[in-house]
């Protein structure tokens, strides 16, 4: 009796789940905007061939390469479903992130309005002129069929056209080969202007909703050629992209939040800045940092992030190498593309990672590691309560940055090689080999093994990841950075400094920011809101009057500072300290003398490696 029931179930399941995820009904996703200007869109999902029982249909929490909680449930509503029949079927709501769907016949199509305002590489922007989709604030999904493929339909306003790594079939739908690739592709819909070439057999394309003149938009594509075949020299050549294409999703309307986030064969990058002048460069930047993610931690990505997790935040303990180390090649691949000179390479990229390596109470106190293991809290994380982030924290970005620097120029210098031998030797070992995601993830050990390997000294290795990757060693920067012909050097020397951030108000007082550890107003009990009535008896009316009256001063001062702290007035007495900021600039603008052995090393370090 009870074989022949079990028997009998068996032969009762579905065929789905005996066939494989390709061969199995598609999610099939329709996307429309009847209502763009309130920055609505109508979604409708249909799921076929679906096992007995009631269907979870989720929200994702999170969003590949951010790493907090986003609840994008929020913006979800008008939630309705109906069978295959247009039956009107029950949907409940059994926590926060999505719906349950029962008494369906095998089929389920689910309906509900997206609202979203926000144009990033997290949200969804949509209005009249355009929409800017990140799938997971976007689609919805079914727990259990995450390795179905999915085709998505856009219904378009007039004039716009598709920006994204989804693969484009006849009909002009779009598809993708299961959920982990669905929603790592965004999608820009909007009157793109879209520019193609080749490069090295793969397919290359920017579509870019601005605001700008073609003339503009062809300048600054030229430079991001430039930028693609640094980064592939870097490499050897450029990825294997799923589908022969990779495409610059690119949108710099003025309501576009700024922001920039990779994705397997794309990027997403957003700003209010238009593409021309000196905002154009900082836009390059962004270019810059997340083309080099097409590799580093797309394909080249650490164990602790596979496969992404879309209901819970997800940490890693390798954002330093993720993320830090592209900020670092970010910053070096405008160098080598001839979009900065030497001098402006030292100030404006390596000023900023020495500075706050060597100047952030954070990074004496905390790792690289675990550093990156704060990124759930900190990674567009919203949180109402006040923290102490200023004294305890330094971006993984930026510690990842700081010691790639210092990494490469120690190869350099020591070992007769270089941080690009060590981002080679990881990705053919770690990165090269994918079928939609990489086959070997890499380990913190796995790192610390090949650069042993590229050094030709494990004890060097171990050392360097002990002391400055799971320790907080700083890096000594006037010697690693002296052979390059380099100089770090106090870029105010000799001026006095509160060391505080101030908020100006309409009544001629200031508020303080939080203190940092170490600072004059730290040292003389001030914390952050207390407010200044008076500096020296004078009101802080503005930055400006704040400035001439400390350039009155010199460090080691007292200063009565007059605060009223949380509802109570009293004075404190405050020694002025030498602004600690520091520089970073060549010998050249020091005008110290420059070696020829200097100049050949800071010419293999920053000159272009692209042939032709």
């Amino acid at each position: 009796m009870m074989r022949k029931t079990a028997a009998l179930l068996f032969l009762s399941l579905p065929l789905a789940l005996s066939r494989p995820a390709l061969a199995q009904a598609p999610v099939q996703y329709t996307v429309a905007f009847p209502n763009a200007a309130h920055h609505e869109a109508r979604v409708t999902v249909t799921f076929r061939e679906l096992p007995a029982g009631p269907l979870q249909v989720r929200m994702a929490r999170s969003s590949p390469g951010r790493y907090a909680l986003h609840e994008f449930a929020k913006n979800v509503y008008d939630v309705q479903a109906t069978d295959s029949k247009g039956k009107a079927l029950s949907v409940v709501r059994p926590d926060p992130y999505g719906w349950m769907v029962a008494g369906h016949d095998g089929a389920v199509v689910l309906t509900y309005t997206l609202f979203g305002d926000r144009t990033d590489g997290t949200y969804a922007g949509i209005d009249s002129r355009h929409a800017h989709l990140n799938m997971p604030a976007t689609l919805a999904y079914a727990q259990g069929l995450e390795q179905r493929p999915a085709t998505v339909q856009f219904q378009l306003p007039e004039g716009w056209t598709v920006a994204t790594q989804l693969k484009p079939e006849a009909g002009g739908s779009w598809t993708a080969p299961n959920l982990q690739y669905l929603m790592d592709s965004p999608t820009s819909l909007g009157p793109q202007q879209t520019r193609t070439w080749q490069e090295q057999g793969r397919t290359i394309e920017m579509q870019v909703l601005h605001d700008g003149t073609p003339a503009e938009l062809d300048a600054y594509v030229a430079n991001t050629q430039k930028i693609v075949k640094e980064a592939a020299a870097i490499f050897g050549g450029l990825p294997e992209y799923d589908f022969g294409r990779y495409t610059f999703i690119a949108n710099y309307l003025p309501q576009t939040s700024g922001d920039g986030m990779e994705h397997r064969n794309s990027t997403s990058l957003t700003n209010s800045r238009p593409i021309r002048g000196n905002e154009a460069m900082a836009n390059l930047g962004t270019v810059a940092h997340e083309f080099f993610h097409s590799w580093n931690v797309e394909r080249l990505r650490p164990q602790d992030l596979e496969p992404f997790d879309f209901q819970r935040a997800n940490m890693s303990s390798n954002l330093w190498f993720a993320e830090g180390f592209t900020q670092y090649y970010g910053m070096l691949l405008m160098r080598r593309a001839g979009l900065q000179t030497d001098d402006q390479f030292s100030q404006q990229a390596l000023s900023g990672i020495v500075g706050a390596m060597l100047l952030s109470p954070g990074a004496s106190r905390y790792s690289p590691v675990e550093m990156s293991q704060q990124a759930p809290f900190v990674d567009a994380a919203a949180a109402i309560d006040p923290n102490n982030r200023s004294n305890t924290y330094l971006s993984y970005y930026y510690i990842g940055a700081a010691n790639a620097l210092a990494l490469d120029l120690e190869l350099r210098s020591r070992f007769k090689t270089d941080l690009d031998t060590y981002m080679r030797a990881l990705w053919k070992e770690h990165g090269e080999q994918q079928n939609y995601a990489p086959a070997k993830p890499y380990t913190l050990r796995d790192l610390q093994r090949v650069l042993g390997t590229v050094s030709k000294d494990t004890a060097f290795a171990g050392q360097f990841f002990r002391q400055h990757i799971m320790g907080h060693e700083l890096p000594k920067y006037d010697a690693l950075l002296a052979p390059a012909g380099m100089l770090v050097r106090p870029a105010r020397a000799g001026q006095a400094t509160l060391g505080a951030r101030l908020q100006f108000n309409p009544d001629s007082t200031a508020t303080l920011g939080t203190t940092l550890l170490g600072s004059p107003l730290y040292q003389a009990g001030l914390d952050r809101e207390d407010v200044v009535l008076k500096i020296d008896g004078r009101k802080p009316t503005n930055a400006k009057e704040v400035q001439t009256l400390l350039a009155a001063h010199k460090p080691g001062d007292v200063l009565p500072v007059e605060v009223r702290s949380r509802g109570l007035v009293r004075t404190a007495s405050v020694t002025l300290q030498e602004d600690n900021t520091l520089e970073v600039v060549t010998y050249e603008q020091a005008k110290r003398p420059v070696s020829k052995a200097q100049k050949k090393f800071r010419a293999e370090w920053l000159n272009g490696k692209a042939k032709g």
